[in-house]
């Protein structure tokens, strides 16, 4: 059989159908390794600098008359925040108070209020802080760290603390949202 008797379904140039499906895996392969490396980066990328504008918003801690003068005590946020405020005066206005983050900046360990010292203890590698959140003691004072202050407000008597309101990490106790 010759190219002239070819039958009318047969074509002789089939190089342009043949180069395609050649290369159209190629092109496949290619296009599905950078799509997955562009989702590992952006993973990677939210790991490593994670939102800062979490959703705050004011949330009800105390009452002033039940707060006494040098009474602290642990306020456990909706997101996990773990702060101590602490009651240093009476006249019934926000500079009465300190709301202080109880997590030693040095490696993340609880800090406790110890009374008896007037001071903010780190058991980890014996931190101290003043009452304002100083450090006075151990590796936080070689590295001049403080402990994170959180801002307080005070209305009609009550007393309000600025908190993240939204959870990092999901829990099981957390209802998923329905879209």
């Amino acid at each position: 059989m010759t190219e002239e008797t070819a039958l009318p379904d047969q074509t002789v140039d089939n190089e342009p159908r043949r180069t395609f499906l050649l290369r159209f895996p190629s092109a496949l392969m290619a296009f599905g390794l950078v799509a997955g490396y562009g989702m590992f980066a952006s993973f990677i990328g939210r790991f490593l600098f994670p939102s800062r504008n979490r959703q705050r918003r004011p949330q009800y801690v105390a009452d002033l008359n039940s707060f006494k003068l040098g009474q602290s005590m642990t306020y456990h946020s909706p997101a996990g925040e773990s702060v101590v405020l602490s009651r240093t005066g009476e006249t019934g206005t926000v500079d009465d108070f300190i709301a202080l983050s109880s997590v030693c900046p040095h490696l993340g360990c609880q800090v406790h209020w110890e009374g008896q010292n007037n001071r903010f203890f780190c058991p980890c590698h014996n931190g101290a802080f003043d009452p304002e959140g100083n450090p006075t003691a151990g590796p936080p004072k070689d590295a001049n760290q403080t402990l994170p202050r959180y801002q307080l407000v005070v209305q009609n008597g009550l007393l309000y603390i600025d908190a993240s309101t939204k959870s990092l990490v999901r829990t099981d106790s957390q209802p998923q949202a329905l879209v």
